[in-house]
């Protein structure tokens, strides 16, 4: 599979409690990630990760799919058309 750039988009609820947990999928998948960009909410419990990457859709799978696994994580992505 050839390797396509695309986008992750990540929110994460209760980010205390579950951020520890993100960091380490990505730090899993660093060698894909081109940009991270987060922002948290200061008046709230949360946060928003964006993604740029590098990757074929089986690796976006992959991440996304153990991201998807977090307890208060929701994650979608898009790839470039080939």
């Amino acid at each position: 599979m050839q390797k396509r750039i695309g986008f992750v988009g990540i929110i994460v609820k209760n980010r205390a409690e579950h951020a520890d947990a993100v960091n380490r999928v990505l730090s899993e998948f660093g060698k894909m990630i081109v940009v991270r960009t987060g922002v948290p909410n200061v008046r709230g419990d949360w946060s928003v990760i964006t993604l740029v990457v590098d990757a074929t859709s089986d690796e976006i799978g992959a991440l996304t799919g153990k991201l998807g696994m977090i307890e208060g994580v929701s994650v979608k992505s898009a790839l470039a058309k080939e």
